[in-house]
C-alpha cells in the first residue's frame, strides 16, 4: 500500500513523461499517477472499478470515476494515452480484449503506456483474490504479460511496439495505435 499512496518514483515519472494528453488512467487505484499528471497541467481521468480505491483517489483530489474500462467511458475516441501501470494489463484476465478495448477508446494515433513483466516471464491468466488481514475479496480474473509477449499482443489489437525499456527492476512498453 505504501507504494500506491506515495509520490511517483523516477521510473514511473519517465513513463508519465511519454503520455500524450488527455490521459485515461485505467485501474487508477488511489490515484497517484492521475495526481502527478494533473499537477503537471495534463488533462487526466482515472477510472477504477473498486469503490474504496475511487474513494481514496477522490479524497486525495484526483479526477476519478467509479467505472470499469469495459463499460461506457467518457471521451471515447478522444483519449491520447491509456495508462496501464502496476500490472493493470491484467485487468479482466484477457490482455488481448483489454488492448482491443483501449484501441476503441483512444483517438487516432493514440498511445498505451503499459507496465509489463520482465523478459523471460510468460503470459498467463489466473484467478486472483485480494487479502488484507481477515478480509478477502471474491475471486476475479487477472493476467500477466511479459516483455517478450507485449509486441505481438499489441499488434493483434492494432498497436505498434515503439519502445520497451527497464526502469530499475521494472519493465515498461509504449504501444502506438497503427
Amino acid at each position: 500500500m505504501d507504494r500506491w499512496l506515495s509520490d511517483v518514483p523516477s521510473e514511473e515519472d519517465d513513463v508519465l513523461s511519454r503520455a500524450l494528453p488527455p490521459v485515461l488512467d485505467v485501474g487508477c487505484g488511489p490515484g497517484r499517477h492521475a495526481l502527478a499528471l494533473a499537477a503537471r497541467g495534463v488533462r487526466v481521468l482515472g477510472i477504477d472499478s473498486a469503490p474504496e480505491a475511487v474513494r481514496i483517489a477522490a479524497d486525495r483530489g484526483a479526477p476519478v470515476l467509479l467505472r470499469s474500462v469495459f463499460d461506457g467511458v467518457p471521451g471515447e475516441r478522444r483519449w491520447g494515452t491509456a495508462l496501464l501501470m502496476d500490472g493493470n494489463i491484467g485487468i479482466g484476465g484477457d490482455p488481448a480484449r483489454l488492448l482491443a478495448r483501449l484501441h476503441d477508446l483512444l483517438r487516432r494515433k493514440g498511445r498505451v503506456l503499459v507496465e509489463v513483466e520482465a523478459p523471460g516471464r510468460p503470459m498467463r491468466s489466473i484467478s486472483a483474490r485480494i487479502e488484507a488481514g481477515d478480509s478477502k475479496s471474491g475471486a476475479f480474473p487477472w493476467a500477466f504479460v511479459g516483455a517478450d509477449d507485449i509486441g505481438a499482443l499489441g499488434l493483434a489489437a492494432g498497436f505498434d511496439l515503439v519502445d520497451l525499456w527497464a526502469g530499475g527492476t521494472r519493465w515498461f512498453a509504449c504501444l502506438d495505435a497503427l
